[in-house]
């Protein structure tokens, strides 16, 4: 059998014959195993794209057309506020567009042995969880008079989070330094620093106050421990990967977030790349749809080529464009024409788009050959 893939290793790309290695039965015949291996090659000769075949626009019109069928719902976890995920149409746009704040930031933290077994599950799901004054506070009221905010805690939910009066304080601190904590009879007391203070402002440091951070990972609203495929986990609604990476209970080898941006921050472009192919797939799959992963990978390299990535926008892919006229076709021409006509500019007209303007052949197909003539030096 290894006899027999060895002559194929020059056919083949090396993750196929994995493939073909791991999945092949044990007990088959040559015969029959030479028949898969020629149906194989066969299969991916044929896949394989023509030289100047317009693989851009095949990719556009095989994302585009299933998209129009998307939905434009979010999936909503029951039982848990603010936990949505969108979904269909928005999703793909806003990975498409490269945008940096998503509409529902989430992360799927994977743990390690025993945690993954149930193991103080709701503890470390509840040590992840952003905790905020208004998370624990059972009443905030304002002084006026004395100038002053009161904020009465419930005991109950600290001592769930283990938040000690001492911890509480230090963090209130922390979070308002323009402000005096003092405790008195269990209730906070914040004052204000300055003399000059008037009541609308102690009413702008009312809303401040509520918002202070106690502890838990920022950014992490809600969280959500499920079991999958035998083992817990947990899914949250907001993201802070680097920080989650951090925590020594954490399986950082399959931990992940939605935000692609910041997968890109924490891990580098090739992750991002691949974060990318994934969350689209992920959409199209869900909607029932059937789309070649290809496209995706051709979509994925050209928003990451450059190191960075960018959104197939006017001020992400489009602007690093070297043609004037293809920059000019998608969006704000006269802007792009002004500013070549400015510096001098040159465009080549090697790609699709400027050409189809200038209605010349495009480098693509039948285009893409170029007809030299070599004239004789004897003849005048």
């Amino acid at each position: 059998m290894e006899d027999l893939l060895k002559k194929y290793e020059e056919k083949l790309p090396s993750a196929i014959i994995d493939e073909i290695r791991e999945n092949m039965p044990k007990k088959i015949s040559e015969a029959k195993a030479r028949e898969i291996l020629e149906r194989i090659e066969s299969e991916y000769e044929n896949m394989k794209a023509e030289p100047g075949e317009s693989v851009g626009i095949v990719s556009a019109e095989s994302i585009g057309e299933p998209g129009t069928q998307m939905t434009l719902n979010t999936f909503h976890f029951a039982g848990v506020a603010e936990m949505n995920i969108t979904t269909g149409l928005p999703r793909i746009i806003e990975i498409l567009d490269g945008r940096k704040q998503i509409t529902t930031p989430m992360m799927e933290i994977y743990l390690k042995k025993p945690y993954s077994q149930g193991k103080d599950i709701k503890k470390i799901a509840m040590y992840i969880k952003e905790t905020k004054l208004s998370d624990i506070a059972s009443e905030i009221t304002l002084n006026i008079a004395e100038s002053r905010i009161e904020v009465s805690i419930n005991e109950e939910k600290a001592k769930e989070l283990g938040i000690t009066e001492a911890k509480l304080i230090q963090a209130l601190k922390i979070s308002n330094k323009t402000l005096s904590v003092d405790i008195k009879k269990g209730t906070y007391i914040f004052k204000a620093k300055s003399k000059d203070e008037n009541a609308n402002q102690i009413y702008k440091s009312k809303d401040k106050i509520k918002e202070s951070y106690i502890r838990g990972i920022r950014g992490i609203k809600q969280i959500l421990p499920v079991k999958k495929e035998g083992e817990f986990m947990i899914i949250t609604a907001g993201s802070n990967l680097k920080k989650i990476l951090s925590l020594p209970f954490v399986d950082e080898t399959r931990t992940t977030t939605n935000d692609i941006f910041e997968i890109e921050d924490a891990l580098g472009i090739e992750a991002s790349r691949q974060a990318l192919i994934n969350e689209v797939y992920k959409v199209i799959d869900t909607q029932g749809l059937n789309v070649d992963i290809r496209h995706l990978m051709l979509v994925a390299d050209t928003m990451c080529f450059n190191g960075k990535l960018k959104g197939i926008t006017r001020y992400g892919v489009v602007k690093e464009k070297a043609s004037v006229l293809a920059r000019a076709s998608f969006e704000t021409p006269i802007k792009h024409l002004i500013s070549a006509s400015i510096t001098g500019e040159l465009d080549p007209l090697n790609s699709v788009v400027e050409n189809v303007m200038l209605n010349q052949p495009v480098p693509v197909g039948t285009g893409l050959p170029k007809l030299v003539t070599v004239k004789d030096a004897g003849k005048k």
